[in-house]
């Protein structure tokens, strides 16, 4: 039934998005042209219908960047400060795109402060706007309407954590009736919820109580039952949902999908499986990377000259490593260290002092110029601006047995930066935490995410403490 709802709802939410959007814009011209609040020019170089003639860029790509920003998550997954954050994000990288179009067009009549105040605008009215829909609903579910009563059918580690969930968010409008269990004494309570009595009741209980749902919570060993009490409950005409008990199986954040009526638990999900945020994400990596090499293309002619000056051989460095689907693919870098034997860079990896490194090379790991190349493997897609950093296959190979859900990192590009790496985890530090932090890239993906990491590596990610 929620998720029933929110689909209308968000439909909804598009919509007053895109009224307050083109509001905001409006007001932008106004407060510009006809109001002295911001010493308002008498007209502008363009007439007002050319002005809104640009809504018919801005709102949709508005909405998308929102959509891209999981700005139509349910409230009860995205809380008031990661909204706010993903407001920011959102209507940022969108101005910057506006302004990009504007000046590609050669478009200089549109009076570049309306956009800035514009942004403004939106930034507040959206978080107050959403802010306030939070607000309604929660008033209205506390004040009792669309309140949904529940019984818990079976006393598990699922039934708590359900009841938790429904406790800390009163805006979902759900009351828990009690539990019935077969193995927990009746009246033993969790969190004010009773275990009312045995499963068996519950054919007394459905004629008698005006429940609008059963919520199925038994533990693993009692799914043998499953089918009985989803007969009895069926029977009974209440809407009824099972939560399985597999927490300690599936330490992750599983979804299901209907295959043709027969529905598959994904054990683990991953955003980037879907076609629109891959195609989203690779835009961005082609767009980000040109940008970048035409940017960094001085400091990159600098270091070539001086590895060129400074010790003989090749000025750029490939090695294998395994990306996207266990594939390898040969990783870009300027090199660093002497000429060696084929073979030799493979025993280990990089010490402190290592002999092998030269002196400019000890300067570009430091700063990390020497992995700049790898904008040119951004580029031809072996890898991404933002994601796990690509092993050797020896080390894949060593890992994969030592450490659990090492190469579930494979299921994205590998990345010329990270959320282990922004988080202190490069270089010779604990790969079982560098795993954990890539996971948790992985399964919570955004572009807000990814534009968060590469504004983390500008302040701290390009120095390196653990390069040697």
């Amino acid at each position: 039934m929620i998720k029933d709802n929110q689909r209308y709802f968000n439909r909804l939410h598009v919509v007053i998005d895109g009224c307050v959007i083109a509001f905001n814009y409006w007001m932008a011209w106004v407060l510009k042209f006809k109001t002295p609040i911001l010493g308002a020019a008498k007209g502008g170089a363009l007439p007002f219908a050319e002005y809104m003639e640009l809504l018919i860029l801005i709102v949709p790509l508005f909405l998308i960047l929102y959509y891209g920003f999981s700005l139509y998550t349910p409230k009860r997954v995205q809380g008031r400060r990661l909204e706010f954050a993903n407001i920011i994000k959102a209507n940022t990288l969108g101005i910057m795109i506006l302004i990009l179009v504007l000046y590609m067009l050669k478009e200089i009549h549109i009076a570049r402060s309306v956009l800035w105040i514009f942004y403004l605008l939106n930034c507040f009215f959206e978080t107050l706007v959403r802010n306030l829909i939070r607000m309604t609903l929660k008033k209205m579910r506390k004040m009792g309407y669309n309140q949904k009563h529940i019984l818990l059918v079976g006393y598990s580690r699922a039934a708590e954590q359900y009841i938790d969930r429904i406790i800390g968010n009163p805006e979902w409008g759900y009351t828990v009736r009690g539990i019935l269990d077969d193995h927990v004494e009746a009246g033993t309570t969790y969190k004010g919820v009773k275990v009312l009595g045995r499963i068996a009741n519950l054919m007394v209980i459905l004629p008698e109580n005006r429940l609008d749902e059963i919520a199925i919570t038994l533990g693993l060993n009692e799914y043998h039952r499953l089918e009985k009490i989803v007969a009895m409950c069926e029977k009974s005409g209440v809407h009824t949902k099972f939560i399985p008990d597999y927490h300690n199986i599936i330490p992750t954040r599983p979804y299901t999908e209907d295959l043709i009526g027969l529905p598959v638990i994904n054990i683990r999900y991953v955003p980037l499986t879907n076609t629109f945020n891959a195609m989203c994400k690779r835009i961005m990596d082609i767009v980000g990377s040109i940008v970048a090499i035409i940017l960094f293309s001085p400091v990159m002619s600098i270091a070539a000259i001086g590895i060129k000056l400074t010790s003989p051989g090749p000025l750029i460095y490939k090695q294998t490593r395994v990306g996207l689907h266990n594939r390898s693919f040969e990783m870009y870098k300027f090199r660093s260290m002497e000429i060696q034997p084929a073979g030799e860079e493979k025993k280990a990896w990089t010490v402190r002092d290592d002999p092998r490194v030269t002196k400019i090379g000890k300067f570009m790991r430091k700063t990390s110029i020497d992995e700049l190349p790898q904008l040119f493997n951004v580029l031809k897609g072996n890898m991404s601006l933002v994601g796990p950093r690509p092993e050797r296959p020896f080390y894949v190979e060593k890992f994969r047995e030592e450490i659990p859900r090492y190469m579930v990192k494979h299921q994205v590009r590998p990345g010329m930066t990270g959320w282990a790496q922004v988080n202190g985890y490069r270089g010779d530090t604990s790969i079982k935490k560098r795993i954990d932090y890539d996971l948790y890239y992985i399964e919570n993906w955004s572009l807000g995410l990814d534009v968060k990491i590469l504004l983390l590596t500008i302040f701290r990610g390009f120095v390196n403490k653990n390069a040697y």
